[in-house]
């Protein structure tokens, strides 16, 4: 089957789910069968996202292969619980690159460089990259809005593969806004034609248009929004807010949005099966009326989007454990020695996530003490784990100036040092422990239960590592090791003994929790925090 092309485009605001709208539609074509991959294009000028503030851009998602990406492949896996790579993951900053260094080596022979065609040429190379990968259908998501001035190279590029391709074998599907307004008590269509309209003057005819709307679309409406946007009015797919991010595959299911794709692409619309995913949604519909509340202690309270993929995690485990999850962002720079209790008060567990920078650091030192000491399920994530470290070096061994090399270059104890490979690195993109990594178990260890196996795989994104000086001295203590890289040498995971659940772990096993398959560390910490607040 020759690979068929679905574009994903945006108008009137940021925001309206495009990036849920390709997952859902990767989600329903798995489901019939078919291969497929996602894809997000980003026509920001930086390389990646790592370098940019959580507040800036949200989490930053790793794949596999180690690559920096957009949060929005985050949501792509966990929906068609397909690994990507650096492949689905394409900024301006990229190509614009890639150009420049192909200009430099002479490839262009001496030719004026332009955007047409050798910058949309390069976007097209990114596009066509899955051809002979065994992939039916690439999806891909082109971000921002359409009229974004840095964005018109990439819709140009899209436009020429419809050109290149037969029709049956390019797909367009714009998502835009109703905005309903309660003063007359009606949705309104201008906005999404205007954006139709902006999308044409591009060159791009729209094939499908997912409506973001708060409520149900009038017949007459549809008959509306189909003839002066030009589609047909089975073409026009509701996509309503759902109470539930899970729901919305099967919403635009019914909605008729895949039958529509496949119509289009000449596909056989199989009959899909959905069974996994409704048995998802139905355990979800059905979670047990109690609630727990897990504490995430960071310093990027104001977006939640910074700590994305641990609060999806969250829900997972929940799902798993039949109760429902209430994540709580506690400000880590507001916590000291007097308010810890009163800062993680109502929490049942806590979570302590990755992130960079000494803002905030003695507070999450703090409420790692404090769950230490008051016997409350805790699972540190990468800087969580160092922190977690230099706690208990600092409150049980007793070495005041403990501390992370990152935070302090000449402290006495540097309980975690910088990774001997990342010493002469002067580069900041990029250039981490990135990617996914083995681990080997210690047999009879919390890990190996919790994993029930004794090596596993899980992706990093760090420069710093646990001091083994201090591991001898820390085990004694029953401060344990129970993970490391199959050579011995890196710590991956300690735990500590004699407590209800207190892991840490220098890798993110958030990156690769699913709805459907949790990863284990969450699923554990949320199955203590439930025996807590019994």
């Amino acid at each position: 089957m020759k690979t068929k092309y679905i574009f994903v485009t945006g108008g009137v605001v940021s925001g309206l789910g495009k990036g849920i709208t390709a997952a859902s539609l990767g989600r329903l074509l798995k489901n019939r069968g078919y291969k497929i991959v996602n894809q997000k294009f980003d026509p920001y000028i930086n390389i990646d996202p790592g370098t940019m503030s959580p507040y800036e851009h949200g989490e930053v998602f790793v794949t596999d292969d180690g690559a920096e990406t957009d949060l929005d492949l985050g949501h792509y896996e966990r929906f068609t619980d397909v690994s990507l790579t650096k492949n689905s993951s394409i900024t301006m900053g990229k190509i614009y690159q890639e150009v420049i260094d192909r200009e430099r080596r002479g490839d262009y022979l001496g030719k004026t460089v332009q955007v047409i065609p050798h910058v949309t040429n390069a976007i097209k190379e990114k596009i066509y990259s899955f051809e002979k990968k065994d992939i039916d259908i690439v999806i891909t998501e082109i971000g921002g809005t359409v009229g974004d001035i840095e964005g018109f190279s990439m819709i140009e590029a899209i436009r020429q593969v419809g050109i290149e391709n037969k029709q049956e074998d390019v797909l367009y599907i714009h998502v835009t806004l109703l905005p309903y307004i309660s003063g007359s008590n009606e949705l309104k269509s201008k906005p999404t034609q205007h954006s139709v309209k902006e999308l044409q003057s591009l060159g791009i005819k729209p094939d499908i248009l997912v409506c973001r709307t708060e409520v149900e679309i009038p017949e007459n409406l549809r008959d509306k929004i189909a003839l002066f946007c030009n589609v047909r009015k089975e073409s026009v797919i509701a996509n309503k807010t759902a109470s539930c991010l899970y729901e919305v595959p099967l919403m635009l299911e019914e909605e008729g949005l895949a039958r529509e794709v496949c119509k289009h692409l000449h596909l056989e619309n199989i009959e899909p099966n959905n069974k996994n995913w409704e048995q998802l949604n139905e355990k979800i519909r059905n979670l047990s009326d109690k609630e727990i509340t897990i504490g995430i202690v960071g310093k990027y309270i104001k977006l939640e989007d910074s700590y994305l993929s641990v609060i999806e995690s969250l829900n997972h485990a929940g799902f798993e454990n039949n109760v429902k999850v209430k994540a709580k962002l506690i400000d880590a720079e507001k916590i000291n020695k007097d308010n810890v209790k009163e800062m993680l008060k109502g929490c049942n567990g806590i979570v302590v996530p990755g992130g960079f920078g000494n803002r905030g650091i003695e507070g999450k030192i703090q409420a790692i003490k404090y769950v230490r000491e008051n016997n409350i399920p805790f699972l540190g994530i990468c800087l969580g784990m160092q922190m977690a470290v230099v706690e208990f070096a600092r409150d049980v061994l007793n070495l005041k100036d403990a501390n992370s090399e990152e935070f302090d270059e000449i402290c006495e104890n540097p309980v975690i040092h910088i990774m001997y490979d990342q010493k002469d690195v002067t580069k900041k993109g990029g250039t981490m422990r990135l990617g996914s990594y083995p681990c080997v178990l210690v047999k009879g260890s919390l890990a190996e239960k919790i994993y029930k196996t004794n090596e596993i795989a899980e992706r990093h994104r760090h420069r710093f590592e646990y001091n083994n000086k201090y591991r001898e001295n820390m085990e004694a203590k029953g401060f344990k090791v129970s993970g490391t890289s199959p050579n011995g040498e890196l710590v991956e995971i300690v735990e500590l003994e004699n407590h209800p659940y207190f892991i840490a772990c220098q890798f993110h096993p958030e990156f690769k929790s699913r709805p459907d398959k949790p990863a284990p560390l969450f699923v554990e910490l949320v199955k203590a925090s439930k025996k807590i607040r019994k």
